[in-house]
């Protein structure tokens, strides 16, 4: 652990302009001592930056410090487990796999109103029989929520929230943001499971969208889709340039027990845990509303983004007496703030042609802050809002961002605009006929038109389709530009000597592109649905189609009859979803494209039941299996008779344990007696049972 004692007479830090001997005129002895100091220094000047808002030396001292400590840890190959230079990041991930919460990762009961929040209050001073309670208030972040996990001190391992059981495994990429420690301060307990949110600040997100629009790329629309991004990179390094941040504010487990939230929040810091300063104790209800609205006024002023205020029952004995519901705990209610609205001039209106063919008109304005993010652009939505709205060229209009997130236009202020706006009769990017749908507007060109081409050929490629490694969006529309791709049937008649000859090609990164494509040609059933990418039809719908067709030409042949009956026999599949089915593949560009591709590509019958054989079992699964996802392992029980549950009780008959298993599983399977496998003792039991 890293004190202030500890770092008293550190050289780095009370002298961080110390002159370095050359690396290679020291010793190894020497060069390990000097990394210790130097992490240690690091340490401090990083609590001193992130936690107490005070740092102690300039940027440049830091980058010297933290340059010397990579140019020792690499000329001696020393031991970098939890080093600060970790956040520099590893190597690129394939995917995400999941990891399981150590506890349940809860959503909040939230309002927009007064009344919202003293409905709460009412709640639980009748729960707990008390006149008045206590309340932890906390700004409401508008980030990405992230579990991160310390065993003795040491940094081990984040995810996001997922479904609030079971997130994704952002561990190298949480390890690069600077305000997360690696190591704890202090007197820290041996365990300890927090929660925390990750977010860009304002400024930060300013600099960093214009040298994205400097570098010729597209900016984020705001800070959380830029955060939430960012933690799913794929690589690390990239995430480690990015200028990520933290503000942490809940334990989910730990070694200690707290008696209030707000001692949470004082011992936070102690740790070198950050946490936001604008949090308060309140005697009641009342208090807590005018805290909330303290923080309405206040938050232009922030650098970060906040979309209301969370109140919490402060005493954690309360808390337990209250309990949670399986979906919200009852001692917590996030008090939300109205969205933004700010004033504008329209300047122009676009009609942008989507995937499905659905033309959306778009306002382009004049750039207003709304929020903390310059907003140019505004989603009009159909052509029937347009005209509801009687909005025009020149006109001045108020904006609001729905959800704080989607720019939305929501009123014409003044009409006086010189300019005017027509909902084009075709499509803008083929000419094709418009076809109205309700209030909704389509081009019938269907995957021969270039926009919904461009778009269709990405999602065929994408990873929730085909998963084609090298057809990313530049890619794509590299290959159209070349005229080497018009459509996705024609992604199966590239050569290597079609690829190497485009910029930035070589014949390596070609013959892995033909290679993958030639691992595309039998695809799942599933995969090609979801790749067709039909209006309406999702990756869930697509398996339930596959599931209960089995073959797509059986899928085709009930499309061409027009037998939506059929469709909405299938579970979860309306009216709406099985008509937008029958016309996809009624669609002649679509039915073009889709008999080329069938040259090409044979998609696999999906796999019907299995019969009984686990009939009667119940299993559980808890961590990362290394040869089948989640969903896979158990949809492979239920296809064979057995039923698989997300909680461990007295009816389960075993526990299967991948990697990083949940501890809260494997207390439950100790406390009703329940068997544990690992991952080759799940293979043997459906060997057994003949699956």
């Amino acid at each position: 652990m890293t004190t202030a004692e500890d770092v008293a007479g550190n050289p780095y830090v009370s002298d961080p302009s110390t002159d370095f001997d050359p690396v290679e005129d020291i010793d190894e002895a020497t060069a390990r001592e000097q990394a210790e100091a130097l992490r240690e220094a690091i340490r401090h000047h990083d609590h001193r930056y992130y936690v107490e808002n005070d740092p102690a030396i300039g940027d440049r001292a830091y980058d010297a410090l933290f340059s010397r400590l990579q140019d020792l840890e690499a000329a001696f190959d020393l031991d970098t487990d939890g080093s600060p230079t970790q956040r520099v990041g590893g190597d690129p991930l394939d995917e995400l796999p999941e990891v399981e919460h150590d506890a349940p990762m809860r959503s909040i009961d939230q309002g927009g109103e007064a009344a919202d929040a003293r409905a709460f209050d009412e709640r639980v001073r009748d729960g707990l029989g008390v006149d008045a309670v206590e309340y932890f208030c906390e700004p409401k972040f508008d980030g990405l929520s992230v579990e991160v996990v310390y065993e003795d001190g040491v940094y081990q391992r984040a995810a996001t929230r997922g479904d609030g059981e079971v997130g994704e495994d952002v561990t190298e990429n949480v390890r690069t943001i600077a305000a997360v420690p690696q190591r704890l301060r202090g007197d820290y307990p041996d365990y300890l499971a927090v929660r925390g949110e990750v977010y860009i600040p304002r400024d930060a997100f300013t600099a960093f969208n214009r040298e994205r629009v400097e570098r010729g790329q597209d900016p984020f629309a705001n800070p959380r889709n830029a955060a939430a991004g960012t933690l799913r990179q794929l690589d690390p390094s990239v995430t480690a340039e990015r200028p990520l941040s933290v503000f942490f504010f809940g334990v989910l487990d730990a070694s200690v027990d707290f008696e209030s939230h707000s001692e949470m929040h004082e011992r936070f810091p102690e740790w070198g845990l950050r946490v936001c300063d604008r949090t308060a104790v309140v005697g009641d209800i009342d208090a807590a509303v005018d805290y909330r609205d303290a923080q309405l006024d206040a938050r232009d002023d922030l650098d970060y983004e906040i979309d209301g205020v969370v109140i919490k029952v402060d005493d954690m004995a309360a808390c337990d007496e209250l309990g949670s519901t399986s979906r919200a705990p009852r001692w917590a209610f996030a008090y939300k703030f109205p969205a933004r609205k700010e004033a504008t001039t329209v300047r122009d209106i676009v009609v942008q042609v989507g995937r499905t063919g659905r033309l959306t008109p778009v306002a382009l304005m004049d750039p207003v802050e709304v929020g903390g993010v310059t907003v140019s652009r505004a989603s009009l939505h159909n052509p029937s809002l347009v005209a509801d709205l009687g909005v025009d060229v020149g006109d001045r209009v108020r904006i609001k961002r729905a959800g704080d997130v989607i720019p939305d236009v929501v009123e014409v202020l003044d009409d006086d605009g010189d300019g005017h706006f027509e909902f084009p009769e075709t499509c803008p990017a083929c000419d094709s006929p418009v076809e109205r749908d309700g209030p909704m507007a389509f081009c019938t060109g269907g995957l021969t038109c270039p926009a919904q081409r461009e778009r269709s050929v990405v999602h065929y490629a994408s990873r929730d389709a085909l998963d084609i490694e090298g057809l990313g969006e530049k890619a794509v529309q590299q290959l159209l530009d070349a005229g080497l791709v018009e459509d996705a049937a024609d992604l199966y008649e590239l050569s290597v000597a079609d690829l190497a000859d485009l910029d930035g090609w070589g014949e390596t990164s070609a013959t892995n592109l033909v290679d993958e494509l030639d691992d595309a040609r039998e695809p799942p059933l599933a995969d090609f649905l979801t790749a067709l990418g039909i209006p309406e039809v999702g990756t869930v719908t697509a398996r339930t189609l596959a599931r209960e067709f089995g073959t797509f030409e059986a899928i085709l042949g009930a499309a061409d009859a027009g037998d939506t009956d059929s469709f909405e026999a299938v579970p979860d599949v309306g009216p709406t979803v099985a008509r937008s089915i029958v016309d996809f593949f009624e669609g002649a560009g679509n039915r073009t494209v889709i008999d080329r591709l069938l040259d090409h590509v044979d998609p696999q019958a999906a796999e019907q039941g299995g019969g009984d054989a686990l009939d009667g079992l119940t299993l559980v699964f808890t961590g990362s299996l290394e040869g089948y996802t989640r969903s896979e392992a158990q949809e492979l029980v239920e296809r064979n008779g057995g039923s698989a549950t997300s909680s461990v009780s007295g009816n389960t008959d075993y526990l299967v344990l991948g990697d990083n298993p949940g501890q809260r599983k494997r207390d439950d399977a100790a406390d009703h007696g329940v068997e544990t496998l690992d991952e080759e003792g799940f293979e043997a039991l459906l060997d057994d049972a003949g699956v």
